[in-house]
């Protein structure tokens, strides 16, 4: 993907997305796909994973990616406000039902997914607070300054352990709503067609089993960090879950994946 300076992308006209430049981040490659699926052009914009990014600050207040910046209306960095924006620029294909009960459904299922709390807001806690002795030793990126890594997302060895049993039951629940979905014909999570909460999943779920490498490049230390589970999520692989993921990406989002 060819990236533009924010310095330079701030003057430009139409939508314009910071992304984490050569990093597959989660929040990222959702809002991609979420813009991509519905056929919405964007400019690429560089942010730099544990840097300063000063320019990025300058213009939008965030260090950190995603940030979506539609013409000159406030910047936007929640999941929720970039499907949202994405809804009103292009209404169709719809990513989020118009059934108050549908809707109501897929954006907690994104929340979580994707919010504070959720699925890879703990995925990523776990990721940090693993215990070292039990760890291969690449699976930590040298060129990361873990105190500018803790300061941006906290998290600690006591929130690492709540977290493990909550992600159990979140990939029990997420597979037991796709079992019930496909039992009624649908392979999606509401209804019977794609909604954002599909997305989410699909791009959330490298924290789970990440993409093979010929369609999802990635340097091995983030392959093995993204898929270390440890022995209580390991029993809650659902095969279901993967299968979401696949159908996802080579039906309606497309391999391989470009960062």
């Amino acid at each position: 993907m060819e990236y533009v300076d924010a310095a330079d992308a701030r003057h430009m006209p139409g939508l314009k997305l910071a992304l984490t430049v050569g990093v597959p981040g989660r929040w990222g490659e959702s809002a991609k796909k979420v813009l991509e699926y519905k056929g919405i052009p964007y400019v690429p914009v560089a942010q730099y994973a544990s840097e300063p990014n000063p320019e990025l600050v300058a213009w939008t207040g965030c260090r950190n990616a995603p940030v979506a910046v539609w013409e000159d209306e406030p910047p936007r960095t929640n999941f929720q406000d970039i499907v949202a924006l994405a809804e009103r620029l292009k209404p169709e294909p719809r990513l989020v039902p118009l059934d108050p009960d549908e809707r109501q459904l897929c954006l907690g299922i994104s929340a979580d997914i994707c919010g504070e709390g959720g699925w890879g807001w703990k995925r990523r806690i776990i990721m940090g607070q693993r215990p070292r002795d039990n760890e291969p030793p690449d699976m930590t990126n040298p060129g990361l300054d873990p105190k500018v890594m803790k300061l941006a997302y906290g998290g600690s060895v006591a929130e690492a352990e709540i977290a493990e049993p909550c992600l159990a039951a979140m990939l029990d629940n997420f597979a037991a709503r796709l079992e019930r979905q496909r039992a009624a014909g649908s392979p999606y999570f509401v209804g019977e067609t794609v909604t954002a909460c599909d997305i989410h999943w699909a791009c959330f779920s490298a924290l789970f089993v990440p993409l093979p490498h010929d369609v999802n490049p990635m340097p091995d230390w983030l392959r093995a960090s993204y898929s270390w589970l440890g022995p209580v999520l390991e029993q809650h692989r659902h095969q279901i879950l993967l299968d979401h993921r696949d159908l996802m990406f080579e039906r309606h989002l497309g391999l391989p994946l470009d960062y």
